[in-house]
C-alpha cells in the first residue's frame, strides 16, 4: 500500500522496520505539523481553548474540562521540541488557564470543569490532576517559568489527598474540599498518573516519581493483567478488588475491559523499564503479552479498527471504533519494534497506519476523526467534532524518537 500522508517506499520492504524509512519519517512529521496547525485554532482569546468542529470551527459550549488545557500544554511542548512555530504561545496560554481558571484558590487543587463564570464541576478528580502533573512536567522541559511551581503544587495535592500509602496507588474522586464522595477506584486515572510521574522524573531526575510510577504499573500489569488473561480490569472496589459489573461514564469509564488501555500500558511499561535501567526482565514480556492480547481481541477483521471494550471473556462488548486505541497501538508497536523488531509487529504497525490513513486521518482539514460508523465514515457519537490532539500527535511522534523513553530528547534532534 502506498500511503500519501504516512508514506512508504521500496527501501522499507516488509521485514525492515518502516520507522527507519526516510519517506515514512518525513510523512509522520508532516502529519504532526498538520495536527498542530489544526488545533492552534482552538486558542480562545477570552481564556482557555475552544472545542473544535471537524472543519476547525469553534463550538459554542464554553465549559472546559481540565484535561483539555493540560493535554494541549503537553502536546505543544512536543510541538516545540520539533520546532513548531506558535508552540510557545499555546503552552503559555494553557498554563495561564490552568493556574488562573482551573486552580481552586480556596481549597487547593484543580477544578474538573470551568466556564467564564467559574467552576462548573468543582470536584477534584485524580484523572485531571494526573494531567496537571503531565502538563507541568512537559512545560518544565519546554522551559516555561511557571512549570516548577505548578509541579510542586499538584504533587503536594496528589500526595496529600489522592495517594494511598501502603497500596501505592491513587484513589479517584473527591469533593471540592477533598472529602470523598465515592469508594470507586479505577485503572484509567492511575495509568495516566504513572505517565505523568515518569514525565516528572524525566524533567527533574527525582527517582521518587519513578518509584511511584513503577508501583502503579506493577499492580496493573504484573498483577491484574497476568491474573486475568492479559486483560486489565478497568474498575475496582475500595479494597482494590475488581468490579466487573461497574458501568459509568461511557467515555471515561465504560463497562468491561479496554484494549486501548492495554496498549497504552504496554508503551508505558517499556518506558518505565528503560528509565529504571532495564533490570526487570518480566516487563518487556508483560508488554508483549498486553499488545498481543489487545490486538487479537479487538481487531475488527471485517472492517478494520479496534473495538472499544471487551467483556471479561474477551468478547466484544462495545464495538465502537474510536481513534485513540489505534494511536496507542501504533505507539506500543513502535516501542516494541525499536527494541526487538519482528515481522508480526511490523505487519501490525503497517496495518494500523494503513487503516488510519484510509479512515481516521482528515486529509482535508488536519487532525484525526474520533469515531467511525459501521460504514467506516466519521460520525458524531461519543464525541462531537475533534476533541483531542494528545493521542494522535503522539502516534505521529513516538516512532520518530530514538528510544522508548525521553522522547523529547530524541525529537529535539529532529528539530536541530
Amino acid at each position: 500500500m502506498t500511503l500519501s500522508i504516512i508514506g512508504t517506499d521500496d527501501a522499507a520492504p516488509l521485514g525492515q522496520p518502516l520507522i527507519f524509512s526516510t519517506v515514512h519519517r518525513e510523512a509522520l512529521l508532516r502529519d504532526a505539523d498538520r495536527q498542530l496547525r489544526f488545533f492552534a485554532g482552538s486558542l480562545r482569546p477570552q481564556g482557555g481553548f475552544f472545542a473544535l468542529g471537524r472543519d476547525g470551527t469553534p463550538l459554542p459550549d464554553t465549559e472546559q474540562e481540565l484535561h483539555t488545557a493540560t493535554r494541549l500544554v503537553h502536546a505543544y511542548s512536543l510541538g516545540l521540541a520539533i520546532g513548531f512555530k506558535g508552540a510557545e504561545e499555546m503552552i503559555d496560554h494553557g498554563m495561564n488557564f490552568i493556574l488562573t481558571a482551573h486552580r481552586d484558590a480556596v481549597d487547593g487543587g484543580y477544578f474538573w470543569s470551568v466556564d467564564d463564570d467559574g467552576p462548573v464541576r468543582a470536584e477534584k478528580l485524580a484523572y485531571g490532576h494526573a494531567f496537571v502533573l503531565l502538563a507541568s512536567a512537559s512545560a518544565m522541559q519546554a522551559g516555561h517559568p511557571d512549570a516548577a511551581g505548578l509541579m510542586a503544587d499538584v504533587l503536594s495535592i496528589i500526595e496529600k489527598h489522592f495517594w494511598e500509602p501502603g497500596l501505592e496507588r491513587s484513589r479517584d474522586e473527591l469533593n471540592r474540599d477533598f472529602t470523598p464522595f465515592s469508594t470507586y477506584r479505577g485503572m484509567n486515572a492511575n495509568m495516566h498518573l504513572s505517565e505523568a510521574l515518569m514525565a516528572a522524573f524525566e524533567a527533574t531526575g527525582d527517582r521518587r516519581y519513578l518509584h511511584k510510577a513503577g508501583s502503579i504499573l506493577g499492580f496493573f500489569t504484573l498483577g491484574m493483567a497476568s491474573e486475568n488473561g492479559w486483560r486489565i480490569p478497568e474498575h475496582y472496589h475500595q479494597d482494590w478488588t475488581p468490579d466487573p459489573t461497574y458501568a459509568g461514564d461511557p467515555m471515561f469509564r465504560p463497562p468491561g475491559t479496554t484494549p486501548g488501555h492495554s496498549l497504552e500500558f504496554a508503551r508505558l511499561l517499556l518506558q518505565y523499564w528503560d528509565l529504571s535501567g532495564r533490570e526487570d526482565a518480566r516487563l518487556p514480556d508483560a508488554a508483549r503479552n498486553l499488545v498481543d492480547r489487545a490486538l487479537s481481541d479487538a481487531w475488527n477483521e471485517e472492517k478494520g479498527g479496534l473495538a472499544y471494550t471487551m467483556d471479561t471473556q474477551g468478547r466484544v462488548a462495545i464495538g465502537k471504533r474510536l481513534w485513540w486505541p489505534v494511536t496507542e497501538g501504533i505507539g506500543a508497536l513502535a516501542s516494541l519494534i525499536k527494541l526487538a523488531p519482528t515481522q508480526t509487529d511490523e505487519m501490525w504497525y503497517r496495518r494500523l497506519w494503513g487503516f488510519s490513513e484510509d479512515t481516521l486521518i482528515d486529509h482535508a482539514y488536519g487532525g484525526w476523526f474520533p469515531e467511525l460508523d459501521d460504514e467506516g465514515k466519521p460520525t458524531d457519537g461519543t464525541f462531537t467534532g475533534k476533541p483531542d490532539l494528545y493521542h494522535s500527535l503522539q502516534a505521529a511522534l513516538y516512532p520518530l524518537a530514538d528510544g522508548v523513553s525521553r522522547q523529547r530528547d530524541g525529537l529535539r534532534k529532529l528539530a536541530g
